[in-house]
C-alpha cells in the first residue's frame, strides 16, 4: 500500500483488521500534511480517529515512545487523547510497511486565553503534563538543543535541500546560531516535553475543561519551549502573560525563570526545524497545493534574511 494513494478501501480494512472490529463507510479526512488522518466511525457509532504514520519519519521505538508519554500523562489524569489498545496487544499497528494508531475521537474548540485566570489554567496544565514527561526519558526521540537538533537540521538542509548558491550563506549563519545559542542550553532541565505546544493543539471541551493533542512532535527539551509558543508575543512584550502562566506552572512543579533567556533562540531553532520538516515532505499534492513558493530564490533569500533578523533579536535580548 503507497502512502500516497491511501483509499478508502484499504484505510478502513487495515483499520479493521487493527482493531478487530467492523467500520462503517463513513470517512473524512483531517487536514494534515505530514501523516494521513481520518475520522471513522464504528456500526456501533463510535467515532474513531485513524493515524497513518508518514513512513520514514519516526523509527517504531520513536513512536512507542510517543504513545508512552501519552499514557504517563493519562495515568496521572492529565486530559489527553490515548491511542486504543489493538488486536496486538499494543496500540501501534503496521501495515504494508505503514505504521498506524487509532484514538478516540474528542471534540472541542480551539482554546480562547481571554484573561488572568486562564494563562493560570495554561500554565497549570502545562506543569502537570511534565510532571510525567519527567517520569522516564524517550531514548528514540530529538533532543531539542542548539548543537544537537539544530545542528542536524542545518546539515541536512545544506547537503539535501539547500539551492548550492545559498548553502555558505545559510551554513554560516546557522553556526553562528549555534555558537552564541548553545551556551544558554547548558546545565537546563531536559524531560519529555510536547514539543509543538500552540494553542491549535489545546482544545476547549469547555464544562470539561482543556484537552491536549497532537503529541507527533514530542522530544526531549526544555520545558520553557512549551510555554513560549502560547505567548501572543515576544517574552519582553508579554511580561504579564509570562508571569502569569509561570505562577500557574509553580502550583505543581518548579519553574527555572532563567530559561526564558532560551525562548528567542528557540524561535530561530524552530525556523530551522520547520524548513527541515517541510522539505521531507515538499513532493506532497498537498504540500504543493499549499506552499507554491517552496524551494525558489527569493523563498531562501527570504529565510536567510528572516534568520538573520532573528538572531539580531536573540543579539538584542542577550545585552539587555
Amino acid at each position: 500500500m503507497s502512502f500516497e494513494n491511501l483509499r478508502p478501501d484499504n484505510i478502513l480494512s487495515s483499520v479493521e483488521k487493527a482493531l478487530g472490529l467492523s467500520l462503517t463507510s463513513l470517512m473524512s479526512s483531517f487536514p494534515s500534511y505530514i501523516n494521513r488522518v481520518y475520522e471513522l466511525c464504528t456500526v456501533d457509532g463510535s467515532r474513531l480517529v485513524a493515524k497513518f504514520y508518514r513512513p520514514g519519519r519516526w523509527s517504531r521505538e520513536a513512536i512507542i515512545d510517543e504513545h508512552n508519554f501519552i499514557a504517563d500523562c493519562s495515568d496521572a489524569e492529565i486530559p489527553v487523547v490515548a491511542p486504543l489498545c489493538l488486536e496486538n496487544g499494543g496500540t501501534l499497528g503496521e501495515h504494508e510497511g505503514i505504521y498506524l494508531a487509532v484514538f478516540p475521537k474528542r471534540s472541542g474548540r480551539q482554546i480562547e486565553i481571554c484573561n488572568d485566570t486562564d494563562w493560570g489554567r495554561l500554565g497549570s496544565l502545562i506543569a502537570r503534563m511534565h510532571l510525567a514527561g519527567d517520569k522516564r526519558k524517550a531514548a528514540a526521540r530529538i533532543t531539542i538543543d542548539p548543537a544537537l537538533s539544530t545542528k542536524n537540521d542545518i546539515e541536512y538542509l545544506c547537503t539535501n535541500v539547500i539551492p548550492s548558491r545559498f548553502i555558505q550563506q545559510y551554513r554560516d549563519i546557522g553556526n553562528y546560531l549555534i555558537d552564541i545559542s548553545a551556551p544558554l542550553f547548558e546545565n537546563v532541565d531536559t524531560i519529555r516535553i510536547h514539543g509543538d505546544c500552540h494553542r491549535g493543539n489545546i482544545m476547549d471541551r469547555l464544562e470539561e475543561g482543556y484537552l491536549l493533542i497532537d503529541f507527533d512532535d514530542m522530544a526531549m527539551g526544555q520545558p520553557v519551549q512549551d510555554m513560549w509558543l502560547l505567548l501572543p508575543d515576544r517574552v519582553d512584550a508579554c511580561k504579564r502573560e509570562t508571569e502569569l502562566f509561570v505562577q500557574g506552572y509553580e502550583r505543581f512543579r518548579s519553574f527555572d525563570r532563567s530559561s526564558i533567556r532560551c525562548v528567542e533562540p528557540l524561535r530561530a531553532m524552530r525556523m530551522i526545524y520547520f524548513l527541515s520538516w517541510c522539505s521531507r515532505q515538499a513532493n506532497d499534492y498537498q504540500f504543493r497545493t499549499n506552499f507554491p513558493e517552496w524551494g525558489s530564490e527569493s523563498f531562501w533569500q527570504k529565510e536567510i534574511s528572516d534568520l538573520r533578523e532573528q538572531i539580531g533579536e536573540i543579539e538584542n535580548t542577550s545585552s539587555r
